[in-house]
């Protein structure tokens, strides 16, 4: 610059020059009229997955929860059917008492109080077993509420499902001093999660050690009933009876208390997770750690044939215990086949009062 030079001093803003060069050769939005670019559905939208397809995939069982029952046909007509029955045999009872009556008035009598004591009886079975459906069905209500209440951040929601679950083990000895924690520290935790992971710690683990011991000696009475069995009937007898005594002492344990129709559903339900799950388990271990590992060709025939049976009756056991535990696994570890296979083989044994 010289001092002829009539321009005055000026400002430049060289990032701005810069960041209009740069927007000059930049192109403009404009709408995708590519026919390679395909918009993926929802069903195949990995964000819009539900939590149980995820969990599938992850390799970890959804909540089991037992199946809700609503009307059919096959329902109706098993009603139809025994209201008629019912009628049937009420007109031939009847029959009876009069025909005592005209023989002999003692007998009429005595039919009579037999009759009226049967239907006592009759009331009360149902009215038990009423009960105990509900309350199976009350212990998956509050397996719901814990998982929704772990799954969001409502504490209130959670305190709420908590004290639910205090309410329903109350009875167990086994939990009094998790209990008495929870009371003391219920107002202290204000995190939902927190909340439930806390309650399953204190009280669902002296319960699930309980369990386990459940499972393991079920298990082993099973390999060794059928490892010295000679007969392929009753091993397949007895292991029917082991699986309905587990699956009722499961039940009982975590409160369940089923009666007759109960354990029928529950049977059902156990099975039908057991095959919900069933391709979680074989990967767990029974392939890999029974056949993969060589521990069946160590062994004799039946005694491998015991250990097999043993491992299929602890997979019924853990399967009950994901329908019958009244919350779902959070923060302690699920057990899986391979937690018992060193239990039902020979070597080292493990503590079962450790979880």
């Amino acid at each position: 610059m010289t001092p002829n030079d009539p321009r005055k001093p000026a400002v430049f803003d060289i990032e701005e020059e810069e960041r209009e060069a740069n927007n000059a050769g930049r192109r403009r939005p404009r709408h995708f009229d590519d026919p390679d670019v395909r918009m993926t559905p929802d069903e195949e939208d990995p964000f819009l997955r539900d939590a149980e397809t995820i969990a599938a995939e992850a390799g970890e069982p959804p909540v089991a929860t037992m199946k809700k029952r609503g009307f059919s046909f096959s329902k109706l007509a098993a009603a139809a059917f025994g209201i008629v029955l019912s009628l049937a045999i009420g007109l031939w009872i009847d029959d009876l008492v009069r025909s005592l009556f005209a023989r002999a008035p003692w007998l009429g009598w005595l039919a009579l109080g037999a009759v009226i004591v049967g239907v006592l009886a009759a009331i009360v079975v149902a009215a038990r077993e009423a009960i105990a459906i509900l309350r199976l069905g009350a212990i998956q209500t509050i397996k719901l509420r814990l998982a929704e209440a772990h799954a969001g951040r409502d504490a209130e929601a959670a305190r709420k499902a908590v004290g639910e679950l205090a309410t329903l083990v109350a009875g167990k000895a086994e939990t009094a001093r998790g209990r008495k924690r929870l009371g003391e520290l219920d107002e202290t935790i204000v995190d939902a999660p927190q909340l439930v992971e806390f309650a399953e710690r204190e009280m669902m683990a002296p319960l699930d050690i309980k369990a386990r011991a459940l499972i393991l000696n079920a298990s082993k009475r099973v390999s060794v009933v059928t490892a010295i069995s000679p007969r392929a009937a009753v091993d397949i007898l007895y292991v029917f009876y082991e699986s309905i005594r587990l699956i009722r002492n499961m039940a009982e344990l975590y409160g369940g208390r089923p009666g007759s129709i109960g354990l029928f559903r529950l049977i059902r339900d156990v099975l039908a997770h057991l095959a919900v799950t069933g391709s979680i388990a074989v990967g767990d271990s029974l392939v890999q750690q029974v056949l993969g590992h060589g521990l069946a060709s160590k062994l004799s025939a039946r005694f491998g044939e015991g250990m097999i049976n043993g491992l299929m009756t602890a997979r019924i056991g853990i399967a009950a215990m994901d329908l019958c535990r009244p919350m779902p696994f959070t923060a302690l570890k699920r057990p899986g086949i391979g937690d018992f296979i060193n239990d039902l083989g020979p070597g080292e044994k493990r503590d079962l009062s450790k979880p």
